[in-house]
């Protein structure tokens, strides 16, 4: 059964433990899971009932607070397939689809001081994007948490590299 990568990150923060939808959303923000997954607070409802609708989740059969929120926990179907998709997002490279990749499809189309301008903001983007990422990253983070932040701070590596090479070619 396929997932999307949002349906797992919800899927995953209730295998970890039974949450309502305002707390799911309370932990995507402390952990900075919007950095690198697509979920804003308005889908997040909307994913659980797919999830929910699937047979993924269930209600837990208590409310949080006693406020009618709903609190979700995952079927024994849910784990599974939890542990199958994260697998496969570990093993399976897919690709990505960067807006600058379009932009250096149209570059032609800027004049060399605005490209020169634009590549220098980006940049002063990505040094900003890495002070944050670093500071960030809890220093007694669990190794799988590590990993995630030490992956985003290799790709952001590899951009500034790249952007390197290429604002040196344009001089």
């Amino acid at each position: 059964m396929d997932v999307t990568p949002a349906e797992l990150t919800l899927l995953g923060l209730l295998v970890e433990r039974p949450r309502h939808g305002y707390e799911l959303d309370e932990v995507i923000v402390e952990r900075g899971m919007r950095e690198w997954t697509e979920i804003g607070f308005s889908s997040i409802y909307y994913l659980l009932t797919k999830l929910r609708d699937r047979g993924l989740i269930e209600e837990a059969g208590e409310r949080a607070h006693g406020k009618g929120r709903k609190v979700f926990a995952p079927t024994a179907e849910g784990r599974r397939v939890c542990a199958q998709a994260a697998e496969e997002a570990i093993a399976e490279p897919r690709p990505v689809f960067p807006p600058i990749l379009v932009g250096l499809a149209n570059q032609p189309m800027i004049p060399p001081d605005r490209l020169r301008a634009a590549l220098a903001r980006r940049a002063e983007t990505l040094a900003v994007r890495v002070t944050e990422v670093r500071a960030a990253t809890p220093a007694d983070a669990p190794p799988f948490v590590r990993a995630i932040f030490d992956h985003s701070l290799a790709q952001l590596a590899a951009e500034q590299a790249w952007l390197a090479r290429y604002q040196e070619e344009m001089s």
